[in-house]
């Protein structure tokens, strides 16, 4: 699927709710002497949606890996803490809300990872260097593996796919 943009993206989506319940998480009488803890736990969560937005909008497949691995590194950085909270006595009366948001940085995570893996698998630099010759290559290429596809079912003894271009 094509995403037109990073508001689009369900893991970015995912970074939001995550930093929306750490902030009411924060918001807890119990930060209140606290405040470095709250202030980081609070400045990595919004790291998290923040690096996945800046490494979408950047125009290079290397410029967004590295904003995608900060992001990771940030939403690590989120459940460390969270994992810390839920070890100390003082935020005790937190574990639920502690526990529930565990497993959503851990899906996090995981989404980046796969995203980052696919983009170190593909030969595409990213759209900085789309131009109309490279367009073009990419158009005839889908059409010539398309093509290559359809002589295998041909050889096959398939009928051919339909598509319109069939039908002229």
């Amino acid at each position: 699927m094509k995403y037109n943009c990073f508001e689009e993206l369900p893991v970015w989506k995912d970074a939001i709710k995550l930093a929306v319940h750490v902030f009411a998480l924060t918001g807890k009488p119990c930060f209140r002497n606290h405040s470095g803890t709250r202030n980081q736990l609070e400045n990595a969560s919004v790291s998290v949606s923040n690096n996945i937005a800046e490494g979408f909008e950047r125009g290079t497949t290397q410029e967004t890996l590295t904003f995608l691995y900060i992001a990771r590194g940030s939403c690590g950085e989120v459940r460390s803490m969270l994992r810390l909270l839920d070890d100390t006595p003082v935020f005790s009366e937190l574990k639920t809300d502690i526990r529930e948001l565990i497993p959503l940085s851990l899906s996090i995570s995981r989404q980046l990872r796969s995203w980052t893996d696919s983009l170190q698998n593909t030969d595409i630099r990213g759209q900085r260097y789309l131009n109309e010759r490279s367009r073009r290559n990419a158009k005839e290429a889908k059409e010539r593996d398309e093509f290559l596809e359809e002589l295998k079912r041909i050889r096959e003894g398939k009928r051919p796919a339909l598509n319109p271009t069939n039908l002229k």
